[in-house]
């Protein structure tokens, strides 16, 4: 427990630091997150024997990356459907080594991993007013990441504490035990309501971010349980060990995956066009 805290305060300190500074550095971070989030995606499946493509798919995420970074959505399109087509035709050209089932699991890992972490940048180089807060000035991409990865956390937060204090109602027991509808009651709840403060203390439309929160509540605890299937599907406990006493990257951003595409557009079509 003594390292799992430790550890968390370093993270937080560390993800302050970076989402604040913004720029080349959070563009990095969030490459580098996707790049081993993927490798513990390939080592998790190379374990039921499937073979993945994991160097096209390193070069797939990077390009995705780039595409995101630079903000177009055409280069975006052309670089995912190439990647795509190239990941099945192995399947073909190394008939034998790269099954069909080989090639469409790179496929969807590419997909769930790079498109996620494209809209985290894109969402921290998002265009808007400069924000006043209680505590200073905020660009508004630092403001929405920093709602993004408070409702996520809040939402894991308020499911955790919940559910253990009075869950008892199985949420979805064929994929996680653990989960509770008491557990996503509170989620729901106690997301909005923290959603709905950060709206306060940016100045954003109360009500509009309130239901912001209630899909992030929504949308975490589906991250976290498409997370989960995976596991089961290829009989691991933990994505790997990088962040002492809290799995891999691919455990500690499920919920991220899921929530970090809901915050981005919202942000377009509800902030910024407001």
């Amino acid at each position: 427990m003594l390292t799992r805290i430790i550890t968390g305060v370093i993270g937080i300190a560390l993800a302050a630091f970076v989402i604040q500074t913004g720029g080349t550095l959070f563009a990095v971070f969030a490459l580098v997150l996707a790049l081993l989030a993927w490798f513990e995606y390939v080592r998790a499946f190379a374990q039921r024997g499937h073979n993945l493509t994991f160097v096209l798919g390193l070069v797939a995420l990077a390009l995705i990356w780039g595409c995101g970074w630079l903000g177009n959505a055409e280069e975006t399109m052309a670089v995912t459907t190439v990647a795509v087509l190239l990941m099945l035709l192995l399947s073909v050209l190394l008939h034998g080594r790269v099954t069909f089932t080989d090639a469409a699991l790179s496929v969807a890992g590419v997909l769930y991993f790079g498109m996620p972490f494209s809209h985290m940048v894109l969402l921290r180089m998002a265009d808007g007013p400069v924000l006043a807060s209680p505590i200073g000035p905020f660009e508004f991409g630092c403001a929405m990441i920093w709602i993004m990865f408070i409702g996520t956390w809040a939402s894991d937060t308020f499911a955790y504490f919940v559910g253990s204090a009075i869950g008892s109602h199985k949420l979805c027991p064929s994929i996680s035990p653990g989960k509770t509808i008491e557990g996503f009651g509170g989620s729901l709840v106690g997301t909005t309501a923290a959603t709905a403060g950060l709206g306060v203390f940016f100045g954003f439309p109360v009500f509009e971010m309130a239901c912001l929160g209630l899909a992030l509540s929504i949308f975490a605890t589906l991250g976290d349980l498409v997370e989960s299937v995976a596991k089961r599907e290829t009989g691991i406990k933990d994505s790997g060990n990088i962040i002492p006493g809290h799995g891999g990257v691919w455990d500690r951003f499920d919920s991220v995956l899921f929530t970090a595409p809901i915050v981005y557009y919202f942000a377009i079509l509800v902030l910024v066009n407001q």
